[in-house]
């Protein structure tokens, strides 16, 4: 307690002082950057995945083939949840008198009061008439058709619809239906009618093929603890899902964006570190004369480390209050304005990035301030009268190593992916050793060149190498801070970049299935002559997984784990048919990740190539022979190549494909995708009018909720990268100016002996602007590397350097070093130089 008390009269002392104004700043806006991000992509975050669980129509939904009773349907009524069902089979769908009936087989959606619980039906319910929200489901004695499905039966609004014994008005069309896009590859034309007309159709009776849905809604701690209980809870035939289970181009927006997040994050904290480690050193020098004195007046070892020790300990716990309680003011006007923009509730902050951001502040002050103090212990009190600390005390070192290994779990923490987190650590320790060496060469180069140079640019250069030490640090801890700004803005820019070309408007909406293969030409002349390009069209053929290595395909152990939901999937795979196409080339869509792709030739027996996610989901590895049972006939092949698929592409796409003629005496349909421009409403009835067998997909709806989806993601990083570049630039203020006591001193002394006000400037001016060209073009290239490495191995985008940033990188070095460190050394100009001299000597 003595020691606290000495410590608190310390840190009062320092502060009223102003000398801990530096550093109690750069832990503020380090924890401030932290806590905000953290608050702010936190809760976006959260917003996002509840907004995209109108692509389910609740948050979380059990489907089963028998009516869902026990335990789940329990689960469903607890505190805090709200809950709805659907029923939904396969039925004939009737339009048009005797005279001129027409028949498609259909999907029937039987609707209960409340649904859906997230999300709303898009309908039309007039000719040519406008696109509004539905308040509700169909009313008793009326339906909804899905757009695609009425252009296929050629039905119009008001017609009457025979579903099973019952006729029922179509009363409106349906453009955007929530949980389609967990399915869209549905052909049949879907039809919606309330839950309580359902029985008078006479179709829910033995054997028929009906799927019960019970979707639940409410608090997400309440989702949770459902998802828990119904996932211990499913019996045969019931299955659970969320929005993990959407279509792929769903899930990959959501994911990207929430590895970006991450990486602003981490961002963060690598700024943090950089603030605090400079701020932290002026702090410990600045400490040298008094600690020299209470020595002298015999202070033990064990006092010093505990005054200052816990003189950090209260400064770190100080100002990570104040930085949190800023950043939750911060995120609440941000969370307002992002809920405006988003047009959608954004969920209350939680408290993870409150406790993150008090781990940052202690953990990086811990990590660069205690050292310096700890190296006090041995160092003899002429020593420390000189300025000169011993750098070999143990327990320095030791804390310094635990430090640093804490803050290295930090970046785990922060980044949610070991992948992300450990290329950004190999980014950091590769760009300071290169900053470092490439700075000890500067200055080998400007001890060679000052002789030769006159004036203010000689004073400015000897500076950089007459404080080596200081110099080093400067470059290091300025290019690693430029670094994570520019490694956050390529990034960000190709993830931009990405979602505006694979959501492009000229992106296909119509999938046409079931073409034969006399029906390929002229399935392409009807698109000449529809004003459309040329479609490429690609062979599918249905098969059953049977075998694996030989061994036939089963169940695998009911697990009683984590796992379980992962096996029940796992299984879900194992069971259903796939579609099985060829190709000799692979389009710009798909990657080879592993192994060889054939070639145009293809090979000699048949092989086979597999997305790379259902092939670690399978246990597929390189080598193994995999079968399928095609129409009563056995296929088998060995996969000699993974591909990574780019689902959001929106063009046709397989799982599985096989060599150029493995296929060959397979029976086969052919599926092509086309863009069909808005004004060509009559687009599908008229191809089905001619080739009555094919089936057209309309993805319209889809698409909408998907760029929408995208949309939402891309405004948040955008928000949050604006705001890390702003925390960014804040921090890195605080870091250059964090060095600037000798030049204070110096600048002084120049002042004394009669250096004008221009001479000090362009002298300042030069030495930043070397540092600043340096710093910038080294981050500039470690930045554009490091951001291909990430965009590949993490985002899995396409990447190219451009070398251009790399120019503008080292122009915003200079710009950002000159600017910081004319601003942090102005009191040099303006401040009488005894003022200066007083202050820098203590």
């Amino acid at each position: 307690m003595r020691l606290l008390r000495m410590a608190w009269r310390q840190l009062r002392r320092d502060f009223a002082a102003g000398e801990l104004r530096i550093l109690l700043a750069a832990l503020v806006l380090a924890v401030l950057a932290v806590t905000a991000i953290g608050f702010v992509t936190d809760r976006a975050e959260r917003a996002l995945a509840l907004e995209a669980n109108r692509l389910l129509g609740g948050d979380a939904v059990v489907v089963g083939d028998t009516p869902l009773a026990g335990v789940v349907r329990e689960a469903a009524g607890a505190p805090g949840l709200r809950s709805t069902e659907t029923q939904e089979l396969p039925s004939m769908v009737r339009v048009g008198d005797a005279d001129d009936e027409r028949l498609k087989f259909g999907d029937l959606r039987a609707l209960g009061e409340g649904f859906p619980l997230r999300g709303r039906f898009r309908i039309v319910e007039t000719v040519d008439g406008p696109e509004r929200d539905a308040a509700g489901i169909p009313e008793r004695g009326s339906v909804w058709m899905s757009r695609a499905g009425a252009d296929a039966l050629d039905a119009k609004l008001g017609d009457m619809i025979g579903v099973g014994e019952s006729q029922l008005r179509l009363a409106a069309l349906v453009v955007q239906e929530p949980d389609a896009a967990l399915d869209y590859f549905n052909i049949a034309p879907r039809v919606f009618l309330n839950l309580a007309d359902l029985p008078a159709t006479g179709l829910v009776q033995e054997g028929s093929r009906l799927r019960y849905r019970l979707v639940v809604a409410g608090e997400p701690t309440a989702v949770e603890r459902f998802v828990r209980t119904a996932r211990e809870g499913l019996a045969r035939g019931q299955r659970l899902e969320t929005v993990k289970d959407a279509r792929p181009e769903v899930r990959s927006a959501l994911d990207r964006a929430g590895r970006f997040l991450s990486l602003a994050a981490l961002v963060s904290v690598v700024l943090a570190a950089v603030a605090v480690a400079m701020a932290a050193r002026r702090h410990s020098e600045r400490h040298l004369s008094s600690t020299a004195v209470m020595r002298c007046l015999g202070a033990s070892q064990r006092t010093l480390v505990g005054t200052h020790g816990g003189e950090l300990l209260l400064l770190g716990l100080i100002a990570s209050s104040i930085g949190v309680l800023l950043a939750f003011l911060l995120q609440w006007l941000v969370g307002n304005w992002l809920s405006e923009a988003l047009k959608l509730a954004i969920p209350a902050a939680g408290w993870v990035p409150a406790v993150q951001g008090y781990g940052v502040g202690l953990v990086v002050l811990l990590t660069f301030g205690a050292p310096p103090i700890l190296a006090l212990r041995r160092v003899p009190a002429l020593r420390v009268l000189r300025r000169d600390l011993d750098r070999t005390e143990p327990s320095a070192w030791l804390v310094g190593f635990a430090g640093v290994l804490g803050l290295a779990a930090l970046l785990w923490w922060k980044a949610g992916s070991a992948g992300l987190a450990s290329w950004m650590l190999l980014g950091i320790i590769a760009t300071l050793g290169v900053l470092a060496a490439l700075a000890w060469g500067l200055i080998a180069v400007v001890r060679r060149l000052r002789s030769r140079l006159r004036g203010s640019l000689r004073y400015g250069l000897a500076n950089v190498s007459r404080r080596a030490a200081t110099s080093v640090a400067q470059v290091s801890a300025l290019g690693l801070g430029l670094m994570a700004l520019l490694l956050l803005t390529f990034v960000r820019t190709d993830l931009l970049d990405r979602w505006q070309v694979s959501l492009a408007k000229e992106a296909p909406n119509r999938f046409i299935v079931n073409v034969q293969e006399d029906q390929i030409e002229p399935v392409r002349a009807f698109m000449a002559e529809q004003g459309l390009p040329a479609p490429d069209l690609f062979p599918m053929v249905r098969g059953r997984l049977v075998a694996h290595n030989g061994e036939p395909v089963k169940a695998p152990p009911a697990a009683e784990d984590a796992d379980a939901e992962e096996e029940r999937r796992r299984q879900r795979r194992a069971d259903r048919e796939y579609n099985l196409s060829t190709a000799d080339t692979l389009r710009d869509d798909n990657r080879v990740t592993a192994g060889a792709f054939w070639g145009p030739q293809g090979p000699e027996k048949p092989e086979l190539s597999v997305e790379e996610g259902f092939a670690a989901s399978m246990s597929w590895k390189l080598g193994d022979r995999v079968a399928f049972d095609i129409a009563g006939q056995r296929f088998e092949a060995t996969v000699t190549s993974l591909r990574k698929v780019e689902w959001e592409s929106f063009r046709p796409n397989f799982i599985v494909l096989a060599s150029p003629g493995s296929l060959k005496g397979y029976a086969a349909s052919y599926i092509t995708a086309v863009h069909v421009p808005p004004e060509r409403t009559r687009f599908t009835a008229e191809l089905v009018a001619r080739f009555a067998n094919l089936s057209v997909v309309d993805v319209d709806a889809l698409l909408k909720q998907v760029r929408s989806t995208a949309d939402q993601v891309s405004t948040v990083v955008e928000v949050v990268f604006y705001f890390s570049l702003l925390a960014g630039l804040l921090v890195l203020m605080a870091a250059v100016s964090a060095s600037q006591d000798e030049r204070l001193l110096e600048g002084g002394v120049m002042r004394v002996l009669g250096g004008s006000r221009r001479q000090l400037r362009l002298a300042q001016a030069s030495e930043f602007a070397a540092i600043g060209l340096l710093s910038g073009l080294t981050a500039s290239c470690a930045a554009s590397v490091l951001a291909g490495v990430i965009a590949t191995q993490v985002f899995s985008l396409p990447w190219q350097a451009d070398w251009r940033l790399v120019v503008v990188g080292g122009g915003l070095g200079v710009l950002a070093a000159v600017s910081a460190g004319m601003f942090a050394t102005r009191r040099v100009l303006d401040a009488p130089p005894s003022v200066t001299l007083r202050e820098s000597q203590g």
